[in-house]
């Protein structure tokens, strides 16, 4: 079995936000991760454990709903922080006004994925570089549970930007937001790992103009 995340690769314009913010983050909690090559900004529209020999079939149905969709000409617009509490921590994002286009283009990828998911799966679906020992098991629940707790109306599409304190996270979302637009540039599948970080590009599915 393979956790994946079926997401949306974001533009220089986020990319730069998210990683001025993730900077601010580490400064003040040094223990968090740094996005870089294995810890790739993105949208997630999906997450999902599905059957490993079935993967070449989720690429296919991936990327046929999302060459139907074109998010790539879709303007999308950044607007708050947030965080998931993990006491005393909490990973926070940059959210994205969820548009009509991103919830169809969402409901359309859990149909589509649908006939090659499993319920649930061990630590061993997810990229670790310590044995697994790294995976939540909150975030094997999230997985599982993705399509109640954060699909249709609980979908709330967001660029992870790090771990912080939950008393500096508290400041960050008090100050004002400067909200900006940006675009998708591609999509791609992900294997997750810790924190459920997009570690593992697994297929960059090439989208039509």
């Amino acid at each position: 079995m393979t956790a994946i995340d079926i997401a949306l690769e974001p533009d220089a314009t986020m990319l730069q936000h998210a990683k001025d913010a993730n900077a601010r983050l580490l400064k003040s909690f040094p223990k968090g991760f740094a996005l870089d090559e294995t810890h790739h900004p993105h949208v997630t529209l999906l997450q999902q454990f599905v059957r490993t020999d079935d993967l070449d079939e989720v690429y296919a149905a991936a990327t046929a709903v999302l060459n139907k969709e074109k998010p790539t000409t879709w303007t999308l617009k950044a607007i708050k922080y947030y965080y998931i509490p993990s006491p005393p921590v909490g990973l926070a994002g940059i959210v994205v006004e969820p548009t009509d286009d991103l919830h169809r283009l969402q409901d359309e990828l859990i149909a589509a994925v649908k006939p090659y998911t499993v319920k649930t799966g061990p630590p061993a679906a997810f990229f670790s570089e310590d044995g697994g020992r790294d995976i939540q098991k909150s975030l094997i629940e999230y997985v599982a549970g993705f399509t109640k707790v954060a699909a249709g109306e609980h979908f709330n599409p967001h660029v992870t930007i790090g771990v912080g304190t939950e008393a500096y996270l508290n400041k960050m979302l008090a100050e004002p937001f400067d909200s900006f637009t940006f675009s998708a540039t591609g999509a791609s599948v992900y294997q997750l790992g810790t924190f459920g970080t997009a570690r593992k590009e697994l297929k960059a599915i090439s989208l039509t103009p």
